[in-house]
């Protein structure tokens, strides 16, 4: 069976379980949110089948889901017999996944599809319709309720609930725990039915919300419990709006017909495992390759004083079937860690199609590379990186429909997202076809926000790349999208926090391009131990790009910066004992290490090269953390600790410093 079918089932049916289990909460009690979670359960199947090209399933999906939508919005009673309908179908849906794992032909669904149209017809609700018009809510906030929602409140006045108004003022900079311990506070008290931003009487540096609420508890209750919640998570004025009458129900009567039983057994032998679990064996792995280390350290010694000794001769074949077994093993867990860019994608494309309403634009997304893999933890960790970057896209670069139609482009724009494999690393690129960047405005906007001197001299891709510097933003007005000066430099923040690069490309009236260069795994690295001065350091290899012996009077100094040619080209130089303000002795010679790509690289000058090791990266302690140049800090050899270098951070250094004059 194929990897990609495998992991269709393994996913397929972790959805039916999904589904059952909330088929059967709902067995014991209605609740709202359980049947959201069914909706999307079937949401997922759907795209998940149409993904491999399972007509049959992906039809039988969206016949479900547009069932489901009904329950939602009250369109059709919820009863018995409408979750054992249900129940029948996603029988039949696992069915046909068995079939799918037997790589036998799906059988035809039209019969179940006319079955659930049918179904959906006859039980249309007969209950009549509640006006809300009179329950004290204001006009404004009426409009602004979805079909979902508007449901939801008038089956709270149906049941006899009270519904209120939750408003809750929080700090601007901190408002996720308040909001979120709010929300918890209230759902154990009824259902939060919608929760609106709000504008009136708000403090400058907070933000507000009203959360239309309804509850079964006496409002004294309500107000009791959500200001006893602790100083800070929420600032909250509870308002009862009314008390409406408890209106009966009608159930309409319902008949199905009887499908097969489905099989229990699963027909996956694919296992999930946390990648927490992984993470530990790694780690002990990693332990093992410096015993392994100091095996073959033993084994040179023992070399060096016994000579090829029987002794001396097993210590290497023993070494070598380690180093040999232990690479398999490393290699196996990566694997396992792996996951394709697909999943990361098909988020994005759902954060493209909400940002793209806010904005009130057309946007075109095209994907490119969702096969290619990467790290588990490093596809969750670039997440947000990439939401920054996609909606930048949407409301820094694409134009508006009548700006692009005037400039003779397309009435929509594109954003285009991209991944491929480079060596050790994995390059992501986020493209729009918008207006581009303009080098002397983010010039200048610098200069105004004091973020860098007046007088420095960048050339044009130096300047584009000011917009990573905190609190810098183009951008007149923020809008619910972006434009506050934080997203660009959270993406900085978070892609150099894992031993990545960020780079930006911009044609002015054309496109942007931000470039991301991840390594593939954090897990175990290759690394080039250098020294310096009496200290050695760790280069993480899939920074270099290579490495050369430097005499002193071949360094030429231009505009107040070290440079050195090579090729035909000027490199810019860094001494890494300068960054660290360490005693510098003069040296016939340096060797110096190429870190970065394209044309943003460097030279990093250092003492020696002294070998090529496996590290595992661990975080800095608290007293080094905040040190600029470390990204971590490594054990090798006879278990001695040696500090990690952050090559972003040495790159900064060498771009961004002492540059007298300004040119674009």
């Amino acid at each position: 069976m194929k990897t990609s079918k495998k992991d269709f089932i393994a996913e397929a049916e972790d959805i039916i379980e999904n589904a059952n289990n909330c088929l059967l909460e709902l067995q014991n009690a209605f609740n709202p949110e359980t049947l959201n979670s069914l909706f999307r359960a079937l949401h997922t199947m759907k795209g998940l089948s149409g993904l491999f090209g399972l007509k049959g399933i992906t039809g039988l999906s969206h016949t479900l889901e547009s069932l489901l939508d009904d329950l939602r919005l009250g369109k059709i009673e919820f009863n018995d017999e409408t979750v054992n309908f249900i129940f029948r179908n996603i029988d039949i849906l696992k069915n046909l996944i068995v079939q799918v794992a037997e790589d036998k032909e799906i059988g035809d669904v039209k019969t179940a599809v006319q079955e659930i149209e049918s179904f959906r017809e006859t039980s249309k609700s007969m209950t009549k319709d509640i006006s809300i018009e009179n329950l004290g809510i204001s006009p404004a906030v009426l409009r602004v309720l979805s079909e979902y929602e508007e449901h939801r409140l008038k089956s709270n006045v149906k049941e006899g609930k009270g519904i209120y108004f939750v408003k809750a003022v929080f700090d601007m900079t901190s408002f996720a725990p308040g909001l979120e311990a709010l929300n918890s506070t209230l759902k154990s008290l009824g259902e939060v039915i919608a929760t609106l931003p709000s504008t009136q009487n708000i403090p400058d540096g907070s933000i507000g919300f009203n959360m239309l609420f309804g509850s079964s508890s006496e409002t004294d209750g309500i107000k009791t419990k959500v200001t006893s919640l602790p100083a800070g998570q929420a600032g909250a004025d509870v308002e009862m709006i009314c008390l409406p009458k408890k209106m009966s129900d009608l159930k309409p009567a319902v008949s199905v017909s009887k499908i097969q039983e489905a099989p229990l057994k699963s027909s996956s032998n694919i296992v999930r495992v946390d990648i927490e679990k992984l993470d530990r064996i790694l780690n002990t792995v990693g332990e093992l390759m410096l015993t392994k280390g100091a095996v073959t350290r033993i084994g040179h010694e023992l070399t060096a004083s016994l000579g090829y000794s029987s002794l001396a001769l097993d210590i290497q074949r023993i070494v070598q079937t380690l180093d040999r077994r232990l690479a398999e093993l490393q290699d196996y867990i990566l694997e396992l860690r792996m996951v394709p860019f697909s999943q990361i994608f098909s988020r994005l494309a759902q954060i493209v199609k909400r940002y793209t309403k806010e904005a009130g634009k057309e946007i075109n997304l095209e994907l490119f590379g969702e096969d290619t893999e990467i790290d588990k933890l490093l596809a969750e960790a670039i997440i947000d990186p990439l939401i920054h970057l996609v909606r930048n896209a949407i409301d820094h670069g694409i134009e508006s429909k009548d700006k692009r139609i005037a400039a003779g482009k397309k009435a929509y724009g594109t954003v285009t997202l991209k991944a491929f494999s480079r060596g050790n690393d994995v390059v992501v690129t986020v493209q729009d076809d918008g207006a581009g960047l303009e080098a002397e405005k983010i010039f200048r906007k610098a200069v105004k926000e004091k973020l860098i001197a007046e007088n420095q001299m960048l050339n044009r891709r130096e300047i584009m790349n000011l917009i990573f510097l905190p609190g810098l933003s183009t951008k007149e007005e923020a809008s619910e999208v972006s434009g506050r000066g934080m997203g660009m430099n959270i993406v900085k923040e978070k892609i150099t926090s894992f031993g990545g690069f960020v780079d930006v490309e911009s044609e002015e009236g054309d496109r942007t391009i931000f470039t991301l260069t991840l390594p593939i795994t954090l897990a175990i690295i290759k690394a080039l131990i250098v020294k310096v001065a009496s200290e050695r350091f760790a280069v993480p290899l899939t920074s270099i790009s290579e490495t050369f012996i430097v005499k002193p009077e071949k360094i030429q100094t231009i505009e107040g910066r070290e440079v050195i040619e090579i090729r035909g080209e000027m490199l810019p130089l860094l001494r890494v004992a300068r960054v660290f303000k360490f005693d510098e002795q003069p040296k016939e010679e340096y060797f110096a290490v190429i870190v970065g790509f394209g044309i943003r690289r460097i030279g990093l000058l250092v003492d020696n090269l002294l070998e090529q090791t496996e590290i595992v990266i661990k975080p800095l302690g608290e007293y080094l953390k905040d040190i600029p140049g470390l990204a971590g800090a490594a054990e090798i050899g006879r278990h001695e600790i040696i500090l990690v270098l952050d090559v972003e951070a040495m790159m900064e250094e060498a771009f961004l410093k002492k540059k007298p004059v300004h040119t674009a």
